[in-house]
């Protein structure tokens, strides 16, 4: 009699984390979140918690820092320059 609920009572604990996980985000200070429902953009969210409905939402993450890149000098013979 027991048996059946044995096995229904983890798996369904065990979904319903699943689905927690996967609906709640949280984003860092510099990150916006872009949210997507069924592919179509719907909003932006800022940082904090943001919610999602699992399967049907998705969010796309963007960092707001600013990265810097060194570029390497060209090295441009100074006689090309003068004849000009």
């Amino acid at each position: 009699m027991f048996f059946p609920i044995l096995f229904v009572i983890p798996v369904v604990l065990i979904a319903a984390f699943i689905l927690v996980a996967k609906a709640v985000k949280i984003l860092r200070e510099y990150e916006r979140a872009v949210i997507f429902t069924l592919g179509r953009f719907q909003r932006v969210k800022g940082p904090g918690l943001v919610m999602l409905i699992p399967f049907v939402q998705e969010m796309v993450r963007v960092d707001l820092r600013i990265r810097v890149i060194e570029i390497p000098r060209r090295n441009i013979p100074r006689q090309r320059l003068n004849k000009s």
